[in-house]
């Protein structure tokens, strides 16, 4: 059960450095349940890498 009002500051969050970029990035509400499959920083950064490995074929 999830407790209303409980709140974290933002230095308390997870990072990560984004695979693409190599600049870290915080966890965000929208990854609760998938934190540990997230690798890019943001979508340009996932269509890049996109591009970089159709580039690479």
């Amino acid at each position: 059960m999830k407790q209303k009002g409980k709140t974290v500051a933002k230095g308390d969050l997870p990072t990560k450095i984004c695979a693409q970029c190599a600049r870290p990035f915080s966890w965000r509400k929208k990854w609760e349940r998938d934190w540990s499959n997230v690798l890019y920083c943001s979508a340009r950064c996932r269509a890049d890498a996109a591009k970089r490995d159709r580039s690479a074929r």
